[in-house]
């Protein structure tokens, strides 16, 4: 694994994009501060700029790095969520501004998955996160399922949990600065 991390982190570094095994599914990412790299990723996966992607990120540090102020509710629903849960919050800073969505919020999702997790601290960074395929297609649930206009459009494909088949993608709920909860997806 730490191959893999190394590996990963040398590619992102130098502003490539990765395809990689998260706590969902296998994500197509990049250094969510870059945004040349975040626009490789939407041209590679078809995607108008206006939909968003969202960003990994290992803790509360790099949170209050993006975000001045976190409702106490995010935690709330942090501490409680039994399976990955993406965030969607006001007045992100500090990332790519083609990340951020025309509403000026970003989706954001803690991982404890130990690939994802351990190359962000190498990053130090958020790491984009958005499922490999083209947009308007079915989010592969497999590695095997990944299709080879993906595979050849990313610079680096991580080794590792290839013959995983993928749970489904995370729950999705909006919080608004004020506290108000809107759950995208279940």
């Amino acid at each position: 694994m730490n191959t893999e991390i190394i590996n990963a982190y040398e590619i992102i570094k130098n502003g490539g994009i990765i395809l990689y095994p998260t706590d969902t599914v296998w994500g197509i990412g990049c250094d969510a501060t870059n945004p040349d790299a975040v626009a490789k990723i939407y041209k590679l996966k078809q995607r108008e700029e206006s939909k968003s992607m969202i960003c990994l990120m290992n803790g509360e540090k790099m949170m209050y790095n993006v975000f001045k102020d976190i409702p106490e509710v995010a935690w709330q629903i942090m501490d409680i969520s039994e399976k990955p849960t993406t965030l969607i919050l006001d007045n992100p800073r500090n990332v790519a501004p083609n990340l951020i969505a025309s509403d000026k919020t970003l989706g954001i999702r803690i991982v404890k998955e130990p690939f994802c997790f351990k190359l962000l601290e190498r990053m130090k960074k958020p790491l984009v996160s958005t499922s490999a395929n083209i947009s308007g297609q079915p989010t592969p649930i497999a590695f095997k399922d990944i299709s080879p206009e993906i595979l050849k459009g990313v610079d680096y494909i991580v080794n590792l949990y290839q013959d995983k088949i993928d749970g489904k993608p995370s729950t999705i709920i909006k919080l608004t600065s004020d506290s108000q909860v809107t759950i995208i997806r279940k």
